[in-house]
């Protein structure tokens, strides 16, 4: 009998034992269920597989862990709650802002980044200059998104504040509308509108709503927070390993230097001067194993895709090579462009044999373009300075920190390469990732309705035409 009761007893105080933390199921089940939404600032699929930058967080997070890592996307930021709340999904990551709405449903880590919230207007259309501005117009944004509550807390002190809010779109369709002509305003914050802009070179600030704006993961309320505290931990050890700073660079590094004239000029171009040369392009990239995108970036960013361009240091073609490089090629007519092209993807190619094999993707595109601008043999003394400083060579986050101090005689005189022009391959690969970017983005309209593509490309060259016209202060 005394042995019943002992069982019985243990038996009713397991059933009212607290349920496992959230942390602790993760562990048990053996994998991190994460929801995030569908969005260049977040999450992509492509034919690579799934990127992005809140993908390569807790890709690494899963990683730290030790469990596997099952991503489930949405396509409405408001469609994140009811997984988090349903139990669906242990977190989101979806670049979700931490708003005081949020907080009745959701628990907020530290925050791992901050954002401004934009404005969103077409340059010509008039710039609104303060809140009471854009009372007669309309604006539209996405619903279930932070943009709602900063509207409504600014419509306290403007009554007359009116919106759309829309369920079915993300900020990327909206600022596409508002490039259209389609509506007047739209809310976004800086990472998507900084991408945007290169493809919609017309889209500009009109007013800074919110600066600094907190972005965290989210994880659902009244759960134990131990998940949370494993993930502050690991974002905090992120930060200061530098992992944060690189997954920034990789998405957003090519967004940090806007050049309208030279965006529309791009967008022109793709379809005056890329259709002659573009079968050369896929033709060499299926050849040599490169993304026909990235030597089309490539040969923009050294011609502008002219066959007969010529440089004034005796460079030649739409890949610009030198004597010496068309010599080491077997190339005997520079500006012959399949000549130029397909030994210009055989020389990047070479670039990248020659790195380290420590140095990983897309650290190994990125010096290989610095190389194929500044020489193997210069990035080699950019690899030396850096260890010299304690930095990782492997890095192009680092790497081009260095670079410029190529030309500064207190590092030259010690190398053995000498001086070189070391800002110019930083330039010159953050401007063939902008170019490879748009590149991608409009290829990938390529799969439009003919009508809705002719009514695109129409579109880009009325506005190209228009530039001339607009006022000196919004064109600046």
């Amino acid at each position: 009998m005394r042995i019943l009761i002992i069982i019985a007893l243990a038996g009713l105080l397991g059933t009212c034992s607290s349920p496992p933390s959230i942390l602790e199921q993760v562990l048990e089940i053996g994998e991190l269920r994460v929801v995030t939404r569908d969005s260049p600032t977040a999450f992509t699929m492509g034919p690579n597989g799934p990127s992005g930058p809140e993908y390569d967080l807790v890709k690494a997070f899963a990683k730290d862990l030790g469990v596997a890592l099952v991503v489930e996307s949405v396509d409405s930021v408001s469609e994140i709650v009811p997984k988090l709340v349903s139990g669906d999904a242990h977190m989101a990551a979806a670049g979700l802002s931490v708003t005081e709405s949020r907080r009745e449903y959701l628990n907020f880590g530290h925050p791992y980044k901050t954002v401004d919230v934009h404005l969103v207007y077409k340059l010509g259309t008039g710039k609104p200059r303060s809140i009471e501005d854009i009372l007669d117009r309309s604006i539209e944004v996405v619903a279930g998104s932070s943009h709602v509550d900063l509207l409504a807390s600014l419509k306290a002190s403007y009554p007359e504040l009116s919106w759309k809010e829309n369920a079915d779109v993300e900020f990327a369709d909206l600022m596409a509308k508002v490039a259209s002509d389609e509506i007047d305003l739209t809310v976004a914050d800086s990472p998507d509108f900084n991408i945007q802009r290169h493809f919609y070179p017309d889209l500009r600030v009109a007013l800074d709503l919110e600066i600094g704006d907190p972005i965290a993961w989210a994880f659902p309320k009244g759960s134990a927070d131990s998940l949370l505290a494993r993930a502050d931990d690991f974002l905090i050890r992120s930060r200061r390993d530098g992992l944060l700073a690189k997954v920034h660079d990789r998405y957003f590094g090519h967004t940090k230097k806007f050049d309208y004239v030279g965006t529309r000029n791009f967008i022109r171009h793709y379809e005056s001067r890329l259709p002659r040369y573009r079968g050369m392009f896929e033709q060499a990239g299926r050849q040599w194993g490169v993304d026909w995108r990235l030597l089309a970036a490539i040969g923009y960013q050294e011609s502008h895709w002219r066959a007969q361009a010529v440089s004034p240091t005796g460079v030649r073609g739409i890949m610009m090579l030198t004597e010496a490089t068309a010599a080491y090629l077997d190339i005997e007519d520079r500006v012959d462009p399949q000549s130029s092209i397909f030994g210009g993807a055989r020389y990047f190619v070479r670039q990248t044999e020659r790195l380290p094999d420590s140095v990983g993707e897309p650290d190994r595109t990125w010096m290989a373009l610095a190389a194929y601008n500044v020489g193997y043999n210069h990035l080699k003394s950019a690899r030396m300075i850096t260890e010299w400083q304690g930095g990782n060579p492997d890095s192009w986050i680092e790497l081009r920190k260095r670079l410029p101090l190529l030309s500064q005689r207190k590092w030259y005189s010690r190398l053995p390469t000498g001086y070189a022009r070391g800002w110019e391959p930083v330039l010159y690969v953050n401007n063939i990732r902008a170019y490879y970017n748009i590149l991608k983005w409009l290829t990938a309209n390529e799969q439009l309705p003919s009508d809705e593509l002719d009514e695109e490309i129409d579109g880009q060259r009325e506005l190209f035409e228009q530039i001339k016209s607009n006022e000196p202060e919004e064109s600046a």
